[in-house]
């Protein structure tokens, strides 16, 4: 073992005794020269004199060169802050020097000796770092200069830089041929011996003239106005687009190449980050027992994610399917290994099931995530989604009520309003049950509407991603449709706001920016994807399939909307229509749905929600 570590150390050891020995040889060449320049002294005639004092003036400087910390930097990367490394350095190590000419040597050298030999010194000290760095660029730009891979970088600011300099110190397989900025200023400017070649509006033509390949667009701060108009630009051309990290990810002045990813389409969704208020989001959760139903599920298990981050007392993870729910105990685990957390595998329908969880763990805090939301297939199948996401529903609702949970925050959707598909009548349903509950309950019951989550199971982006990775035809059902988008961490962090919020009975509403086309999501994310919509891929309309709406609302005309103190979520507290059929249907002691088909459950459906008509499969409605 000790033989490997004297191999190991030896070459790097050696490597320190080269350098501080160059550093010593330059020291005493700045002061033979400034001698030379200024004092003229005969230095044959006073070599004993001048030996003793370089003996000790080089003592000094090693010295000083190691307590400041001049052999300890990477000099690859010289730059401003190992300058003055340098600077404070050869300092100190003239300070000595001079006070040892002083008194030692009875002003044996004229004060301006050592004035340029300081100069001459930091001179030479930094050029030797520098020389280094130039020949280690020099020999990495010939490497790169025969690359296949022609880039142009967006951005002639600081993330511009480094890009461009941490691709000529790798072989990255990449050759820059300049920068892009809108800047006046640095038109026909260089930086890193890379010019820059033009406005964002000139991209198409740079690209054409110089055969770039790839766009990397290095300006960590930009807008998702910025970011459409990159990608609306880029359609213009056969050229990749890709990112930088943001800023904080490479604070340090050191770009990884292996950062630079694919723009995703969540990147042109960007809002400004949704600002909690955290001493109310702690104040229901910190030191709590929560419930979590839906567990494995996308949204559900995000919302684990982050209730675990505000030092819950225990989180019960409670899903059906025994995989996903696996895969986020497994998650939680290795992010909050001191966080307490119970899995348990059981479906809201089973009322006993719900009850005996509820029995041994008393939430104080219950997030319902769990519902089937899949539209179309829903579409098809209404008694199964009344048993799941009505009756489940109110199971665990009156759980929550009997065992005296504090709060109680359901996951609504933009489909519950004005529903024309199974789905969306099932969730207005549940809302209308946690509203009637709420009203004679302790506890507080809540809903949160919002819109389609990018990356969840069952969203369109993956579905267009598969479409684009297996060569098109990316579908899309009508080219007038549009969706209300929203990434998934944000929606939760809303809902957990709202559950803080929540006095009862409330609909929240979160704010879900400008709805999207969805023809113009599939081109964009073709694009994205380094092809060209319509040439490369093709798009196909296939239709509007049974249960969907050209457009979905986030309320209906006759719900009084009011804002709240959070900017992105509104409240609403619309009433359910008075009706016996809700009354019997929350009052059942054994629920007769269990008795129904899909017909029947269709029918019911109608009977608690005036004037929903089923679009679904005539097949259905015959039954």
């Amino acid at each position: 073992m000790e033989t490997n570590s004297v191999n190991f150390c030896m070459p790097r050891l050696l490597r320190k005794l080269l350098i501080m020995f160059l550093d010593v040889t330059l020291v005493n060449l700045a002061f033979v020269l400034a001698i030379l320049l200024i004092a003229q002294v005969n230095l044959i005639d006073e070599q004993y004199r001048y030996g003793s004092f370089t003996l000790m003036a080089s003592a000094f400087s090693l010295l000083s060169f190691f307590i400041c910390g001049v052999h300890k930097r990477i000099w690859a990367f010289f730059g401003p802050a190992e300058l003055l490394v340098i600077i404070k350095a050869v300092t100190v190590a003239f300070i000595c020097q001079f006070s040892l000419n002083t008194l030692y040597f009875d002003n044996y050298l004229p004060n301006s000796v050592f004035l340029l030999g300081w100069m001459m010194t930091v001179i030479f000290i930094a050029g030797s770092r520098l020389s280094w760095r130039f020949v280690r660029s020099f020999k990495h730009l010939k490497q790169y200069s025969h690359s296949q891979k022609q880039v142009l970088i967006v951005g002639a600011g600081g993330a511009g830089a480094m890009v461009a300099r941490a691709i000529q110190e790798n072989n990255a397989g990449m050759a820059p041929v300049g920068f892009i900025d809108d800047s006046d200023d640095k038109q026909n400017m260089k930086l890193y011996n890379l010019p820059v070649i033009g406005k964002r509006d000139d991209i198409p033509a740079v690209v054409e003239k110089y055969g770039v390949q790839e766009i990397i667009i290095a300006i960590p701060t930009a807008s998702s106005k910025t970011l459409r108009e990159m990608v609306n630009l880029s359609r213009l051309t056969p050229a990749r687009l890709k990112i930088t990290p943001s800023v904080f990810n490479f604070i340090n002045g050191v770009m990884d190449l292996s950062q630079i990813r694919d723009v995703e389409f969540e990147d042109l969704l960007h809002r400004a980050p949704v600002k909690v208020n955290l001493d109310d989001i702690a104040g229901y959760l910190n030191g709590r027992v929560v419930l979590v139903t839906g567990a494995g599920g996308s949204v559900g298990s995000e919302l684990c994610r982050q209730v675990a981050s505000f030092g819950p007392s225990l989180i019960v993870l409670l899903g059906r399917g025994e995989n996903s729910i696996y895969e986020i105990n497994l998650d939680l685990a290795s992010h909050y290994p001191m966080g307490n957390r119970v899995v348990e595998i059981g479906d809201i329908r089973d009322r006993q099931r719900i009850e005996d969880i509820f029995s041994r763990y008393r939430p104080d805090v219950v997030f319902h995530a769990a519902a089937h939301k899949h539209v179309p297939l829903i579409e098809k199948s209404p008694y199964e989604a009344l048993s799941n996401n009505v009756m489940g529903t109110l199971n665990v609702a009156r759980a929550a009520d009997g065992f005296k949970a504090k709060v109680f925050v359901m996951i609504s959707t933009d489909k519950a309003v004005n529903p024309q598909s199974v789905m969306g009548a099932t969730k207005r349903v549940a809302e209308m049950i946690i509203q009637k509950i709420n009203e004679e309950s302790r506890t507080v019951f809540t809903a949160v509407r919002f819109g389609n989550v990018l990356g969840s199971r069952g969203s369109v982006v993956h579905l267009f991603k598969k479409q684009i990775a297996s060569g098109g035809p990316v579908t899309v059902t009508d080219p007038n449709m549009v969706r209300y988008f929203m990434t998934i961490s944000e929606a939760v962090q809303l809902v957990i706001q709202a559950g803080a919020m929540a006095r009862g009975g409330e609909i929240f509403i979160l704010d879900m920016g400008e709805p999207v086309k969805i023809a113009d999501l599939a081109r964009d994310m073709i694009t994205l994807s380094g092809f060209r919509a319509d040439v490369d891929i093709p798009i196909t309309y296939t239709g509007v399939k049974p249960g969907e709406k050209l457009f979905e609302e986030l309320f209906t005309e006759g719900e009084r909307v009011n804002t709240t103190v959070h900017e992105r979520i509104l409240v609403t507290k619309s009433r359910y229509p008075e009706d016996d059929c809700l009354n019997d249907l929350i009052s059942q002691e054994y629920p007769l749905t269990s008795q129904l088909n899909d017909h029947g459950a269709l029918e019911l459906l109608k009977k608690l929600i005036p004037g929903y008509r089923s679009t679904g499969p005539s097949h259905v409605e015959g039954k």
